[in-house]
C-alpha cells in the first residue's frame, strides 16, 4: 500500500489553479483547492514590467506555501500562445513552476483531457462536471448555490493529478517507494489495480530481434 501528498496545478498567470489529494492504491482524496488570482495595477504611477514581477512573485509563494509537505506535484505545461504579450505571460507562468520545491510531473493538454472526459475537444464545463461529480465534496467556488466559471482552474488542477498517475514515470516512482521486503507484491498489485490499466509497457509495441550484419 502507498498514500502519497500530491499537488496538481493549472499553470496561468492570471488565475493558477491547485489542488492538494492524497492518493493510495484504492482512491484519490482531495483534501484542498485554491484559486490563485493575480491583476495587474500599471499605471501612470506603476510600470507594466513591474506589476508583473509583482504577480510573479505572488505566484510563486502560493505554489510554495500550497506545494509544501508533498511528495510531487502534476502540472500541464502551458504551451502556444498567439500574441507577444501572451509569450510573455506563458514565459512568466512557466518561472514561477521552475521554482516549485517538488519533483513535477510534466503533461500535456491532451493527456489531461483524455484520461478524464475521454476526448481531445472536451470543454471547459465538461471538465468542471467530470470533476466535481468525482469529488463532489470538494471546496469548489459557488455564487448564489452555483458553480462559477473559474472552477475550470480548479477542475484541470484535479485533472493533472488523474492523468499524472497514469503515467510511466509516476508508475516508476511508486514502485521505488513501495516497501523493499515485499518482493514487489505491492508494486504489482498497483499495475493490476483499476486506477493503473493502462500500466507499463500498455501499447508499446514488441521488438524484433534483428541479426547484426
Amino acid at each position: 500500500m502507498f498514500n502519497l501528498k500530491v499537488v496538481g496545478i493549472d499553470l496561468a498567470f492570471a488565475n493558477m489553479g491547485l489542488c492538494r489529494a492524497l492518493i493510495s492504491q484504492e482512491a484519490v482524496k482531495v483534501t484542498d483547492l485554491r484559486l490563485v488570482k493575480t491583476e495587474g495595477f500599471e499605471g501612470k504611477s506603476v510600470r507594466k514590467n513591474s506589476s508583473d514581477l509583482r504577480r510573479a512573485q505572488e505566484l510563486q509563494t502560493a505554489l510554495i506555501s500550497f506545494c509544501e509537505g508533498a511528495t510531487l506535484a502534476f502540472c500541464e505545461i502551458p504551451h502556444g500562445s498567439q500574441s507577444a504579450r501572451a509569450s510573455w505571460s506563458l514565459g512568466i507562468s512557466v518561472g514561477v513552476l521552475a521554482s516549485c520545491k517538488v519533483p513535477v510531473i510534466q503533461l500535456s493538454a491532451l493527456e489531461v483531457k483524455m484520461v478524464t472526459v475521454g476526448k481531445k475537444t472536451a470543454s471547459k464545463q465538461e471538465m468542471i462536471e467530470w470533476a466535481v461529480a468525482r469529488h463532489p465534496a470538494a471546496p469548489w467556488l459557488y455564487s448564489k448555490k452555483r458553480l462559477v466559471a473559474a472552477n475550470e482552474h480548479l477542475a484541470d488542477a484535479v485533472a493533472t493529478i488523474y492523468a499524472g498517475m497514469k503515467t510511466d514515470e509516476f508508475k516508476r516512482l511508486v514502485a521505488l517507494l513501495s516497501q523493499p521486503n515485499d518482493g514487489g507484491e505491492t508494486a504489482r498489485k498497483m499495475f493490476q489495480d483499476t486506477h493503473y490499466l493502462s500500466g507499463l509497457g500498455a501499447g508499446i509495441p514488441r521488438y524484433k530481434k534483428r541479426k547484426l550484419t
